[in-house]
């Protein structure tokens, strides 16, 4: 069941994305694989903070100018 409700999911993307596509009359932009995760940065930071806490890490941030 795994593989075809795979299928399913993959499909039902490339469904909406064509959707999208004609709809809005504009090339497909690649949104890439870490959309997500810099869309929901401070969502992300609180998350992975509570994470080391929960190990018993104390845990102290500093913005920095520049990501690595």
């Amino acid at each position: 069941m795994g593989k075809k409700k795979a299928l399913v999911a993959v499909g039902h993307s490339i469904l909406v994305i064509a959707y999208h596509v004609v709809q809005t009359r504009t090339k497909y932009q690649d949104l890439g694989g870490d959309y997500f995760v810099r869309r929901n940065v401070a969502t992300q930071r609180k998350r992975l903070i509570r994470q080391l806490e929960s190990l018993g890490v104390k845990v102290t941030v500093e913005e920095v100018k520049e990501a690595a």
